[in-house]
């Protein structure tokens, strides 16, 4: 094999890992469901194949607590855990869109009468 051979096996090598690595992207947490009556909140984001969700745990346990202030309570603690569903699949058994879900549970003392939702 030539030289030229050679760097062009290189050149398309590294670019495959490239792209298979995926880039660092970050996700921010929006609200997408929960209970006042459970003192519940879920906070989601989605991402694709080939990102490498970058989220910020901070600005989850202050989104949730933002949500349960409303309903009267104090604050909120992460269950534990996360979920991930497939959004897309890719039709071969994989899959293209990840939507990921974390529960917290408001803590505190809550005022499930507040009207607020």
């Amino acid at each position: 094999m030539t030289k030229g051979g050679v760097m062009k096996i290189l050149v398309i090598a590294a670019t495959t890992a490239l792209l298979l690595s995926g880039c660092a992207t970050t996700k921010n947490w929006s609200a997408t469901g929960g209970s006042r009556a459970d003192a519940t909140v879920r906070l989601s984001y989605e991402y694709g194949t080939f990102e490498r969700p970058q989220v910020n745990e901070m600005e989850a346990i202050n989104l949730a607590t933002s949500r349960c202030k409303t309903w009267g309570y104090t604050g909120a603690e992460a269950f534990g855990g996360v979920t991930r569903q497939c959004n897309m699949s890719d039709g071969m058994g994989g899959c293209n869109r990840w939507f990921v879900t974390k529960e917290f549970q408001c803590t505190g003392t809550g005022n499930k009468d507040s009207g607020a939702n």
